[in-house]
């Protein structure tokens, strides 16, 4: 078992933001996995050097497919880059353990359905709505940082 600082794991607020992050990180390999496996299967390649190993030049060329699975990715980091700006600082704010859970699993949550109704094309309003859901406790947590911060600003 790796050494762990003692006061990183007195944390629990950061911790489980560590927890969630993680897993989101973990959703945005798989979906560059999903992406890369969708050019072999639609044989659409962005460089020239790929196509020509896998067919010819013919296939340097974009496909709808694969084209939302890289919306989808963007779309990620987006929204979750910000969230590990967001979720990192709110944690050292010593805000209610089980009020941060929730926050950080509300948006992961979120980001995960919006995946899902991105790359399985669900119908509307579904990726919306969990886009929607997921910006909620960014908003909270980026307001308590600010109200947080004024005095020094």
């Amino acid at each position: 078992r790796a050494a762990h600082s003692p006061r990183m794991m007195e944390n629990k607020v950061f911790l489980s933001f560590t927890f969630y992050s993680t897993i989101l990180i973990l959703k945005m390999y798989v979906v560059a996995i999903i992406t890369g496996q969708v050019r072999l299967r639609k044989k659409a390649f962005a460089n020239p050097e790929d196509a020509l190993r896998n067919g010819g030049l013919q296939f340097c060329r974009e496909d709808p497919d694969v084209e939302r699975c890289r919306r989808a990715h963007r779309n990620d980091m987006e929204n979750i880059f910000p969230f590990l700006f967001l979720g990192a600082i709110y944690s050292l704010l010593d805000p209610s353990p089980t009020v941060a859970r929730m926050h950080f699993l509300i948006f992961c949550v979120g980001r995960i359905i919006h995946t899902i109704a991105y790359l399985l094309q669900l119908r509307a309003p579904t990726r919306s709505v969990a886009y929607s859901v997921g910006q909620l406790p960014c908003f909270s947590m980026a307001l308590q940082i600010l109200l947080a911060t004024t005095p020094y600003w």
